[in-house]
């Protein structure tokens, strides 16, 4: 087992988690140059709204206007993650791990496999079942049926085989808020959230709890 801290950030802005995120990321290189032992970290929080374009994204997946978004009250940043463009808002369980994949013998792809994992096996506690894909990251359901949906978004960076960024779960996501974009530059899927499946309101602290012990049970983590 290896130690890992893991940290409730509660709702945040983003560019207050983007900043805790980097320090930890930047923090962790640095150690790895001087040879001082690196803890991992994982980071739980909720965002207001906000879009986050990747290295990737086409600005053209943006649908709203600049004064659509100020009605709203939301934020948009590109940032250093691989993928499309996405969004982040309340009900939505942002989960950020700060990992040394050295460490934890991986490589990226397994990590990302990892993170799936995690997730699909966090919503079959509440009997929701979702799978991964081969040719597209991020956890889906209904996969070649006439309802093919998303329900859990992943983005991350690498560099030194530590990791920032990470998945974003549908709880008790707003998804009208999707209609603002292209989620992900796939134009013809739709998005799900727990609460949508579910059609009850999901308790966020037995979901963060259970996101816990999957991440704890499939990287090998000791909190």
């Amino acid at each position: 087992m290896q130690d890992c801290k893991l940290q409730d950030l509660g709702s945040m802005p983003y560019r207050e988690a983007w900043d805790r995120q980097l320090k930890l990321f930047h923090q962790k290189i640095e150690n790895k140059k001087n040879g001082v032992p690196v803890t991992h970290d994982l980071l739980f929080v909720e965002h207001p709204h906000v879009y986050t374009f990747g290295k990737s994204a086409e600005k053209n997946n943006m649908l709203a206007t600049p004064e659509m978004l100020r009605n709203i009250g939301a934020e948009v940043y590109e940032i250093e993650r691989g993928g499309d463009i996405t969004y982040h808002g309340p009900g939505q369980l942002v989960v950020y791990p700060i990992f040394d994949l050295e460490q934890l013998q991986m490589g990226v792809k397994s990590f990302v496999q990892a993170v799936e994992m995690s997730i699909i096996q966090t919503l079959k506690t509440f009997e929701i079942d979702a799978v991964a894909l081969d040719d597209r990251i991020g956890v889906w359901m209904d996969v070649g049926g006439k309802r093919e949906r998303k329900i859990a978004a992943i983005g991350i960076k690498c560099s030194r085989f530590v990791t920032m960024h990470g998945l974003a779960m549908n709880v008790n996501t707003d998804l009208s808020m999707f209609g603002n974009i292209v989620p992900c530059g796939i134009p013809d899927k739709e998005v799900t959230s727990m609460k949508k499946e579910l059609n009850r309101q999901i308790d966020m602290e037995v979901v963060k709890n259970e996101m816990g012990k999957q991440f704890a049970h499939i990287f090998g983590l000791k909190y």
